[in-house]
């Protein structure tokens, strides 16, 4: 499947424009993972792209993303991408098997927080975000409580990289280096 025809579904299925924006973030921040393993970037990234496409239909994580799963089929999503899909879920632990599955588990929560860390900020602009200002964040359990801290603890450890050393400073950059495309560069301020 290509990147249209994956943004296509996207468009059909999810109607909040803040999903859409998380499901770009992801996207750009399974780019940059894959260009630091020397994988295919648009491989990862048409998963993190695709990883929450049915969250709208099927709102829990009882149903989230496994309901999604045959839909994806039907429009020809090969199956290994399905896989990694269905690994992201806090569920799905005993399927995250190869990098990319680890990956998209790692980055799906932190960028909700890199988010609005950047929103709460005058400018709203993510370029203006510091490593130091999302660690604050972090500490703080009420802001952006739904983001779950754990999961992304895991999912560095199971990646086998450094929280703050890592992982951040990358998925942080990657959305900096797209801050139009994911309203971020200050343009709602």
């Amino acid at each position: 499947m290509d990147r249209e025809t994956a943004w296509g579904i996207v468009c059909e299925f999810v109607e909040s424009d803040s999903l859409r924006k998380h499901m770009l973030s992801v996207e750009y921040a399974m780019r940059a993972y894959a260009e630091h393993y020397g994988e295919d970037p648009d491989s990862w990234g048409l998963v993190g792209l695709l990883h929450d496409f049915d969250w709208e239909i099927h709102p829990t994580l009882e149903q989230h993303p496994m309901d999604g799963a045959p839909i994806l089929r039907e429009r020809g999503l090969a199956e290994e991408d399905i896989n990694t899909i269905l690994s992201h879920g806090p569920l799905a632990a005993d399927m995250r098997v190869t990098l990319r599955d680890k990956a998209l588990y790692a980055v799906d929560e932190l960028t909700g927080l890199i988010t609005a860390t950047a929103l709460v900020r005058p400018s709203k602009d993510i370029r203006d975000v510091a490593i130091k200002s999302i660690r604050k964040k972090w500490k703080t359990p009420a802001f952006a409580a739904g983001v779950n801290r754990e999961d992304v603890e895991q999912g560095c450890e199971v990646l086998g990289v450094d929280l703050w050393e890592f992982h951040v400073p990358l998925v942080l950059k990657a959305m900096q280096e797209h801050a139009a495309e994911l309203e971020l560069d200050g343009s709602l301020a």
